[in-house]
């Protein structure tokens, strides 16, 4: 292909399209552990969190601790990740980590402080679970609102491993939550969307309008008809409505 055509191809693509091959370049290290540790902290922390752009259900972060006696190959930014390899990493990570902790807030707090903001209080919340505590923090792209010495590193997910580790265990928890609705909110093909706005997720919120656990703030679900569910609750609304219930409580 000669350079002007290859320029313009490259311009074509889509910013996530550019930002998931600028991902894929960077390497995945314990650079940034190993500098915290030199600098005199014991138990590193890497924190993130993932659902962010979703429009349905919570936000969830992860801390991890990672052992620094105990390498966990294959390491890497979630979004990188094939769902059977993150499954197989997340358990090697919950077994051998020093540490970790998981963390959600709903999609009723996010409309009320806005994602960014429920992301920084997911991910303080996970920090504060961890058993030990951490004494120095890797946060991906974010500064915590928490005591806690820390370091916010742009991409931190696709070149720390901690952080890395963080973002596998918040994903896989989230994966199980979007599958576990599913069958409670059918219509909008939760368990391979994972909420996000794919066409088949927006054509069944214009048809059918939102259910209560959508994000009532994010345009794609205040712009769809507020039809809530009512196709799902002409049989037996006392089981749909306590369901839904449940689901939000557990979410909480």
């Amino acid at each position: 292909m000669p350079p002007r055509a290859k320029a313009d191809c490259d311009l074509s693509i889509s910013p996530s399209a550019a930002k998931l091959r600028l991902l894929k370049k960077l390497r995945c290290t314990l650079k940034f552990e190993k500098q915290a540790w030199v600098d005199g902290a014991q138990l590193v922390a890497g924190v993130d969190e993932v659902g962010r752009g979703s429009l349905f259900g919570p936000v969830v972060a992860a801390a991890v601790i990672l052992n620094p006696a105990y390498r966990i190959r294959g390491l890497r930014d979630s979004k990188l990740l094939p769902p059977e390899r993150r499954e197989i990493l997340a358990e090697r990570i919950r077994r051998h980590a020093i540490a970790w902790a998981i963390a959600a807030v709903d999609a009723v707090r996010i409309d009320q402080i806005n994602i960014y903001q429920a992301s920084r209080v997911a991910m303080r919340q996970a920090v504060i679970a961890l058993r030990p505590t951490a004494d120095y923090l890797l946060v991906d792209a974010m500064k915590l609102d928490c005591d806690h010495p820390q370091k916010a590193i742009i991409h931190g997910d696709a070149l720390s491993a901690s952080i890395a580790a963080a973002s596998i265990l918040a994903k896989v928890e989230r994966d199980r939550m979007l599958c576990e609705w599913d069958p409670i909110f059918p219509v909008y093909g939760l368990a391979s969307n994972k909420g996000y706005s794919t066409p088949h997720h927006l054509a069944a919120l214009r048809e059918h309008g939102p259910s209560p656990l959508h994000r009532q703030s994010f345009a794609p679900v205040w712009n769809a008809p507020q039809e809530v569910l009512a196709f799902m609750l002409e049989e037996k609304p006392e089981d749909v409505l306590e369901e839904i219930a449940d689901e939000a409580a557990a979410v909480g």
